[in-house]
């Protein structure tokens, strides 16, 4: 077989079942089925034309040639990621995820580090998932948001108001359509708890599928809003928004900034970090 058939993509998946003697850890490890951990080694027992391994009741244990062949494999697998780790470290791209809701505050953010830092491209994609599987996918960081979560950056802690369009600024507001961000009623309801309102309150209600969405409706005038302080910070600023409370409920949830392992002199992904971190 030519060098160009060697199914390199396979080596991973013998290296650690060569570790664990099990298909099943190798196959949680790697996050597939232990079929497609099976169909892997396989094509490389295939390409060698020897088998890597000796199947037994009890489990798995290296042939002879799978044995002389891990230490060589090993090596040049290791080098083959310390070469391309060497390479992301100069890396210009940043492949980031954010969940939509974070883009009110991300996004002005993004066009500052734009400015700072012109030769690094940050690819953004946005999604409704609130949490990210390194291994699983292939970003380079992450805005995730929860309840209790310690891992990364603190961005910022969910702090929940009510909001509302100047051009409803004279209206009562429990006799507002009520704008929900997600499809119950959490999120006013805890207001409600600590910040009681008359009975008539939540008697007309909107609900959305994020916050952003719902905060876009109160600008149009469709109705209050309950948002998080800081991402209606800047529409507050300028006018586009107002607070008919001064008082904020935080939920314990928040935002953070979670990155790969990465190696230490990853540049780009640094100043990446450095910029967004900054509160200047």
């Amino acid at each position: 077989m030519s060098r160009r058939s060697f199914p390199l993509n396979a080596v991973d998946a013998f290296l650690i079942t060569a570790r664990h003697l099990n298909l099943t850890h190798a196959a949680k490890e790697l996050c597939l089925t232990q079929g497609a951990v099976s169909r892997k080694i396989a094509a490389l027992e295939n390409w060698f034309g020897f088998p890597l391994f000796e199947r037994h009741a009890r489990g798995l244990r290296l042939s002879p040639q799978g044995s002389a062949l891990l230490p060589e494999l090993q090596s040049a697998f290791e080098h083959l990621l310390t070469v391309a780790e060497q390479g992301r470290a100069q890396q210009t791209v940043v492949r980031l995820k954010a969940p939509t809701c974070a883009m009110r505050w991300l996004i002005p953010r993004l066009l500052e580090i734009e400015r700072q830092l012109p030769d690094l491209q940050i690819a953004l994609t946005t999604t409704t998932d609130h949490n990210v599987n390194f291994k699983t996918e292939s970003y380079d960081a992450a805005i995730v948001f929860g309840t209790h979560m310690s891992a990364g950056d603190l961005l910022f802690e969910e702090a929940l108001t009510p909001v509302v369009s100047p051009l409803r600024a004279g209206c009562v507001p429990e006799s507002l359509t009520f704008l929900h961000p997600t499809r119950d009623k959490t999120d006013w309801s805890l207001w409600l708890t600590q910040k009681p309102l008359p009975p008539e309150a939540m008697l007309k209600n909107q609900h959305f599928d994020t916050m952003d969405l719902a905060i876009t409706a109160a600008i149009q005038g469709l109705g209050i809003a309950i948002a998080d302080e800081t991402l209606v910070e800047e529409d507050i600023r300028t006018g586009r928004l107002m607070r008919p409370y001064d008082a904020s409920i935080k939920t314990g949830a928040s935002y953070r900034l979670v990155m790969r392992e990465s190696h230490p002199q990853d540049s780009g992904l640094a100043a990446f970090r450095a910029c967004l971190l900054s509160r200047d």
